[in-house]
């Protein structure tokens, strides 16, 4: 690692310092900040609508704020909002003043680059960018003279997917304070007609139930949700509001004909959903990793939901477990019928799943596709039966074949396009990149589970939207002189529940109307649809709504052409992919879609000590405990916060080549439980993970536990001894240190920082360094471990923050661009009592886009 790592946890004897840090290489104490300077109360958001217009499954949705300033000097306005993940934004303005300044589409690096320009200049800017589970964060600030208005309306456009028969409309609500104005609105149009609607919110409380308006007749629904200021509040009288949640609109329409083929100038869309259709048999393969990395929460979860999902399996359906940790290991030689009695052995099989060392991912990989392979040759399996695997890792490959590319390519081969691959990937320390690739390689998808108390309900529900194959090698066709520009027409299954959507172009001009034929296999025989429309017929259908959004079908189009071009592009290379890459960033420009391949560009005017925002700005976080991580290529250091609760547990370092993890939990400080002011968090209990050399360390300020094997040895801090055993050297010096050494290349420091007895507030803690850590492997990660691997940053542009002392920067890091703020901070390695400043740029909003993924992926079950 060259130069001496640090991870450094302190709150010193001194009263005036109530926090904690963490250092990895000469990591620095970093200044409490406090979110109230921002004064909120100067902006006032007095109007907050979302207005949301649906025809045909495709939803254009408006979301408009307007704030006024009103203190008498200039303040900075917030807008930020969450969008779902599949969401294009289309387009953003600001109006401010009276004049309105729209964004403009730019190909990315262009965007960049003007943005860069607009900041150098002084000028305010915002910059959107494609970046939670469903949603995904928007963000976009701007200095508002005195007594002044901004109003800022943001546009994006979805195509809503069908799950479990409903189609689902999903808006994040958190605006944050009371608003005087606060309406959400959707007017829903569908030519079949609305079966069903239904709308709901997190945080809807009996008082709001009634406030919550919904109707549906023939073709149209409606939906609005208009509380008064005195409805919002969180109780009688309080300056807080209780509107904080998911406000939910799902809707499903008639159904009665298999399909709806709708013609709308020069383009058709086909939706595709048959009812009454008998459930095909499923031969599934679960493919499970059990590395050291899925010890503990992970695999317990993955446990439960595996023995729900057994509960629901049909007694027509065949399965098998494969597991790989260090080997592979088949539950059967080949798949078996799931009778009752098949399944009582599968559950006990399933609770007996254990971890079992490395990750052999490619290993697990074949002897599943292989075993789906050998049972189709040997015809053991229904002849009409839906065929699938779904595979499941935390990691990447660690032991047999590592390279990915050979992965991939034996996976392709192996499949030849038979059945789906459905990758899960569990947390964020793999590469998932490479699950997205496999996935649409092998007609399947990957998805994303994400460390939380619910995984077992998200790796079922998963599991649940595949449960009920219905159709397989499902094939629209149209006719094909007259047709162009086909979105995807093939299908390996179509699930219960779900709905194809297939659009494309109509090169004829007088043709007026056009017939699909569908073709698939059925549970008994094969089975073929023919659904007809004409220009007509939709016109007549579409004159009875008055809030159509523009060419609606040819931007429906285009958005499941750019997101299939996207898919399509993960999966390329070399020419193909630059072919989809270039056909992609065309369509994206044309119909103004912020994509991966775009930005959008907003830029105001300004005098030039007006300082610029970023889109991603977040608010200031204060919080514990501090991270600072020194960059010795920059000669500089990166620092951030992370705000959570006494009794939370972090995993700081985890590596599953070498089997060490080390996880430090926070603890309060004195404060009495009464006290409703925000308490100080600091490291106060450390956990040492080896499963190599099957050992675990647990150190408090009060005690140091070993235990290598079952046997436990206990030592206090008063203790003064050095422990020798094979590849661990353990070392207490007296009330000072613990240093502990595993193998060549690996040693730690932790240092116990002991408090005044009598202190009214503070009590003893821990400080943890890496000493050396260059044997610790390359898929080292944690919230600590990821700087392991090198990091580095730009400095656009340094201007005036909103403290003299410390000015404002544009960062890229991580292809993320982000606002942070120079300061100094403590170093308390060399002078535990006094320390000395030393500077570093402070990121945001508990370190987002420099962590990967959000802080609280890192929040783990238990200490060891």
């Amino acid at each position: 690692m060259g130069n001496q790592f640090l991870f450094f946890t302190l709150l010193m004897l001194i009263p005036a310092l109530g926090s904690s840090d963490f250092l990895i290489n000469n990591i620095r104490n970093i200044k409490k900040r406090n979110a109230a300077n921002i004064n909120n109360n100067d902006i006032d958001i007095y109007s907050l609508k979302v207005d949301c217009k649906v025809t045909s499954r495709f939803s254009h949705n408006v979301i408009t704020s307007r704030a006024v300033n009103r203190a008498n000097v200039s303040k900075e306005a917030f807008f930020d909002v969450e969008l779902p993940k599949t969401a294009f934004i289309t387009n953003f303005t600001m109006v401010i003043d009276g004049v309105t300044y729209p964004g403009t589409i730019k190909e990315k690096e262009a965007a960049q680059q003007q943005y860069q320009q607009a900041v150098s200049r002084g000028q305010t800017a915002g910059l959107v960018k494609a970046s939670g589970r469903k949603m995904e964060k928007f963000s976009v600030s701007v200095n508002i003279a005195a007594a002044s208005k901004v109003t800022f309306e943001l546009i994006y456009e979805e195509l809503l997917k069908r799950h479990f028969g409903k189609y689902e409309l999903f808006l994040k609500v958190n605006p944050k304070q009371l608003v005087n104005q606060f309406e959400i609105e959707a007017n829903i149009f569908e030519p079949q007609g609305i079966s069903s609607l239904e709308a709901e919110g997190s945080f809807i409380t009996n008082d709001l139930l009634p406030v919550i308006h919904k109707s549906f007749s023939g073709k149209k629904g409606h939906v609005s949700f208009k509380p008064t200021i005195d409805q919002q509040r969180s109780c009688v009288d309080c300056p807080t509001t209780l509107l904080n949640g998911d406000f939910v609109i799902t809707y499903d329409v008639n159904r009665e004909s298999p399909g709806d083929l709708q013609i709308v100038n020069g383009y058709f869309v086909h939706f595709f959903a048959p009812k009454n259709i008998s459930h095909l048999p499923k031969n599934i393969v679960f493919i499970i990793d059990v590395s050291i990395s899925m010890s503990g929460r992970k695999l317990q979860q993955t446990r439960e939901a595996l023995l729900k999902i057994l509960e629901d399996i049909k007694e027509d359906d065949y399965l098998n477990f494969v597991l790989f940790g260090d080997d592979v290991h088949k539950w059967k030689d080949t798949l078996i019928k799931a009778t009752p009695e098949n399944l009582d052995e599968a559950s006990r099989y399933v609770q007996q799943i254990d971890i079992a060392g490395w990750t052999n991912l490619n290993g697990g990989l074949m002897a599943g596709i292989e075993m789906l392979n050998e049972a189709h040759k040997n015809r053991s399996l229904p002849e009409r039966s839906a065929s699938l695997i779904i595979m499941l890792t935390d990691g990447r490959p660690t032991k047999g074949e590592r390279d990915t590319q050979v992965i991939l390519s034996n996976v392709r081969n192996a499949i030849q396009g038979k059945y789906p691959l459905y990758n899960l990937g569990f947390g964020y320390d793999l590469d998932y990149g490479s699950l997205e690739k496999m996935a649409a390689e092998n007609n399947g998808l990957a998805r994303r589970i994400y460390e939380d108390s619910d995984s077992a309900l998200q790796l079922q529900g998963f599991y649940d939207e595949v449960a009920n194959p219905l159709l397989t090698e499902v094939e629209l066709k149209y006719p094909e002189n007259v047709i162009s520009d086909l979105t995807q027409n093939h299908f390996k299954h179509y699930y219960d529940g779900s709905e194809l959507v297939v659009a494309g172009r109509i090169t004829d001009n007088d043709l007026n109307s056009i017939t699909a034929e569908v073709k698939a296999h059925g549970a008994e025989d094969d089975l073929t649809f023919t659904e007809q429309s004409d220009m007509e017929e939709t016109a007549k259908a579409l004159e009875e709504q008055q809030h159509i959004f523009g060419d609606y079908m040819e931007r429906l189009w285009a958005y499941l052409t750019i997101q299939q071009l996207l898919e399509k592009r993960n999966a390329a290379k070399g020419e193909e992919k630059a072919n989809l890459t270039a056909k992609a960033l065309e369509m994206s420009l044309k119909y103004k879609f912020v994509t991966p391949l775009t930005s959008m560009i907003v830029t105001k005017p300004e005098d030039n000590e007006d300082k610029a925002a970023l889109a991603d700005k977040p608010l200031e976080v204060d919080g514990d405990p501090h991270f600072i991580i020194d960059v010795p290529l920059k000669e500089d250091a990166l620092c951030f916060n992370i705000n959570d609760d006494p009794g939370i547990v972090l995993n700081l370092i985890r590596d599953p080549a070498t089997g060490i993890i080390v996880n430090g939990q926070l603890v309060g400080d004195k404060q009495s439980s009464n006290d409703a002011s925000p308490h100080n968090t600091f490291i106060g209990r450390l956990g040492i993970l080896n499963t190599q050399l099957n050992m675990t360390l647990e150190i408090t300020p009060e005690k140091i536990t070993l235990q290598i094997g079952r046997k436990p040895i206990n030592f206090t801090w008063f203790d003064e001894v050095t422990l020798r055993h094979p590849n661990l050297t353990l070392k207490i010096i007296r009330e000072k240190s613990l240093e502990i050494s595993m193998g060549d290349g690996v040693k730690f420091e932790v240092v116990l920082h002991q408090v005044w007895r009598k202190h009214a507030t503070y009590g003893d803690f821990l400080g943890f360094y890496i000493i050396d850590g260059h044997k610790m492997s390359e898929h080292t990660h944690g919230l600590l471990g990821q700087f392991f691997h090198p990091i580095d940053f730009s400095i656009l542009e340094v201007h005036p923050g909103s403290d003299p002392k410390k000015p404002d920067a544009t960062m890229i890091v991580k292809n993320n661009q982000l606002t942070v703020t120079r300061g100094w901070q403590k170093d308390y390695t060399d002078d535990p009592k006094h320390g000395r400043n030393v500077p570093c740029w402070f990121i945001h909003n508990n370190g987002e886009g420099l962590i990967d993924g959000a802080h609280t992926d890192y929040v783990v079950s238990s200490l060891l």
